[in-house]
């Protein structure tokens, strides 16, 4: 991080007028790593209160503090503010201004993260790109991820998430993109925003932000998206299914743990192959391209960066394992990530059975119930072989699945017990695809699978 002088950080944040003297050249949210001279927000949640750590924090080294609530610490090093959230984002927002780089502001119920792994991968083959780590997205990661920055950048892609209204357009007006991707409108969310209109107006906030004639590229596969229209900016689709759209892809084929198609734009055809599979993977790399196309990057760039691209985290990473595959796909789920997932595993080449690891899908209200019903079925109808289920509303999948003429189906009420079944039945050629929220920890089925067997 570069320096900032504690008077600019006042005016930004609201303290105009404070005789804090000096520079700072890292700024910390946690007590337990607080650099010499860094300054330290003292951030307030459900379960912690930085304000408890002003007084430790300041005597670590820290040089200033950044508080809300008065308290017991030397108030010649704090500045007041009505909420320490709000000015974080201030901060980052004084920070990012600094700064003339071409940046990519992404967001979307499903896809937004490894569209933006994706997009980072072709705009880092032509310039020096700094991009959000994980799915540090929301109004502690993103600031988090724009003091990174310094003048050897010469791009960002920021991914962007919320939870309700106003949140996207905060982050937004920190993060200063000049280009904006929407992956797509699903149900996330849905059980704060109450519809999927909402939810599309919600991710919209990005839009507005944007400057005047501002590229927004949005899926138009998507019912909701296929439909925005706006005067303002240079809207571009991306899809497979609409021949609509500005960007395409065609003759697509899954093989091998790779994807392989056609890229159709303006005419010019070009093959692609992902180290990826999935349909909606494809479309991930369309928005990509876009960004590339747009950003002056040739195709064949985009094209090769595309090759070397690698799914990050528990985000469907394939996994040879013995004799059977194993896909790894524990970050995150909803109906919409699930449909594609099933999609996916129920053409997967397999010389063995096809075999489902479901956890719940959280977040989803009072649609959570019919929700896991249609997976359950999405999973018969794809012609998979056996599902097995775990968490509360899990129930609900064997329900579906049973209504659609899946009966080797079981609802687990222990992890354990869903990797001693799998470690048991597992047979060469199987393919295992093992998905749920974040909540549900899916992972401990990996690591329990994995395990090898102690003789009793």
């Amino acid at each position: 991080m570069q320096a900032l002088t504690i008077k600019e950080i006042a005016e930004a944040i609201g303290c105009g007028g404070s005789p804090a003297q000096g520079t700072i050249t890292q700024i910390s949210t946690d007590s337990r790593q607080i650099p010499k001279d860094c300054l330290f927000v003292a951030l307030e949640g459900e379960r912690f209160d930085g304000h408890d750590y002003i007084a430790c924090a300041l005597e670590k080294g820290a040089a200033y503090a950044v508080a809300h609530k008065k308290g017991n610490y030397d108030s010649q090093r704090v500045l007041y503010v009505k909420n320490t959230q709000e000015a974080l984002l201030d901060i980052g927002g004084l920070y990012r201004s600094k700064f003339q780089i071409r940046c990519v502001g992404i967001t979307g119920s499903v896809g937004k993260t490894t569209t933006k792994d994706m997009i980072a991968q072709v705009v880092s083959a032509e310039y020096h790109t700094l991009k959000t780590q994980g799915n540090l997205n929301n109004e502690i990661g993103l600031p988090k991820t724009l003091f990174e920055l310094d003048n050897s950048y010469e791009a960002a892609v920021i991914e962007m998430g919320m939870s309700g209204f106003g949140e996207i357009r905060r982050l937004a007006q920190v993060a200063q993109p000049q280009i904006g991707v929407i992956t797509n409108i699903g149900v996330s969310h849905i059980e704060m925003l109450g519809s999927r209109e909402n939810i599309l107006k919600a991710k919209l906030e990005l839009a507005e932000v944007l400057p005047d004639g501002a590229p927004l590229i949005l899926c138009g596969d998507n019912d909701l998206l296929s439909k925005v229209k706006d005067a303002r900016l240079d809207v571009c689709f991306y899809g497979i299914e609409n021949p609509a759209c500005d960007i395409r892809a065609e003759n697509m084929i899954e093989r091998d743990g790779k994807t392989t198609f056609e890229l159709c734009l303006q005419g010019t055809r070009i093959p692609v192959t992902l180290p990826c599979v999935g349909r909606h993977n494809v479309l991930n790399a369309l928005a990509a391209c876009a960004v590339g196309r747009i950003l002056k990057i040739s195709l064949q760039k985009c094209v090769q960066a595309l090759q070397r691209y690698t799914p990050s985290g528990m985000r469907q990473k394939i996994v040879n394992y013995k004799s059977y595959t194993v896909v790894e796909d524990c970050y995150n789920a909803s109906p919409d990530s699930m449909k594609a997932a099933l999609a996916t595993l129920g053409k997967y080449p397999c010389d063995g059975k096809r075999i489902a690891v479901l956890g719940d899908m959280l977040e989803l209200g009072k649609l959570g119930p019919q929700a896991h019903c249609e997976i359950g079925k999405l999973v018969a109808k794809n012609g998979i072989d056996s599902l097995l289920a775990y968490g509360e509303q899990a129930g609900y999948y064997i329900q579906g699945a049973r209504s659609a003429g899946l009966y080797d189906c079981i609802h687990y009420e222990e992890k354990e017990k869903i990797a001693d079944h799998l470690r048991e039945i597992l047979q060469p050629g199987d393919v295992v695809w093992i998905k749920g929220s974040r909540g549900m920890k899916m992972e401990d089925i990996i690591h329990g699978l994995y395990e090898e067997k102690q003789d009793k």
